[in-house]
């Protein structure tokens, strides 16, 4: 099987990312799209984190009952997404024609590939080094990276959102950037037509 695109990363960018990917299931042109999402959820910062300041949000609600809130949403919701666990993403290689995901258990192939997941130095995945440079927007003791890319474009077929795409490590920020992401392949799927998805009372 060849997926339309793969989202490596659980947290706050890779879920929102796969949510409104997700939920776009009925629209003509996301119909029959393959969608995959590499949870990664122990290696998220959400683990630890305590939100006071989020729209929407009860006050002290934490990271840890968002992520699995989240992936509970994306069983019930759009079940048609396939959520691989348990697999540790060890290196992308270019295709002719999108990429090749290699992980710790297995291979897949993808159209597009979504990376999500944090900014630190230690990032393990083969076949991003190039794309590598200092974060812009933490401070430079920190030794925090960041993918280039030209909004949230890294290159052809390959995206990157949240903390790992420039910016700050804030729940709301993570999560636009990794809502824009989606309704930028929305888009392209979309034949280029400017797309978004509501779901209205």
């Amino acid at each position: 099987m060849i997926y339309d695109v793969l989202i490596i990363g659980g947290g706050a960018a890779g879920m929102s990312c796969t949510l409104v990917l997700g939920s776009a299931k009925e629209k003509f042109f996301a119909k029959n799209k393959k969608i995959g999402l590499f949870t990664h959820q122990k290696s998220s910062h959400l683990q630890t984190a305590l939100f006071n300041n989020v729209l929407g949000l009860a006050p002290k609600t934490t990271g840890k009952v968002i992520l699995e809130s989240g992936l509970q949403l994306l069983s019930e919701l759009y079940p048609h997404v396939n959520r691989i666990n348990n697999e540790k993403v060890l290196e992308i290689k270019d295709l002719l024609e999108g990429y090749l995901i290699i992980t710790n258990k297995k291979e897949y192939k993808t159209k597009l590939v979504v990376i999500a997941i944090g900014y630190t130095k230690l990032l393990t995945i083969k076949g991003l080094e190039q794309y590598i440079e200092p974060h812009n927007k933490t401070k430079p003791e920190k030794e925090r990276i960041q993918l280039k890319n030209n909004d949230h474009l890294v290159t052809k077929g390959m995206y990157v959102a949240g903390t790992l795409a420039g910016w700050r490590s804030q729940f709301s920020i993570a999560c636009g950037s990794g809502a824009s992401v989606a309704t930028d392949i929305l888009t392209l799927w979309n034949d280029g037509k400017h797309t978004k998805v509501h779901d209205k009372i």
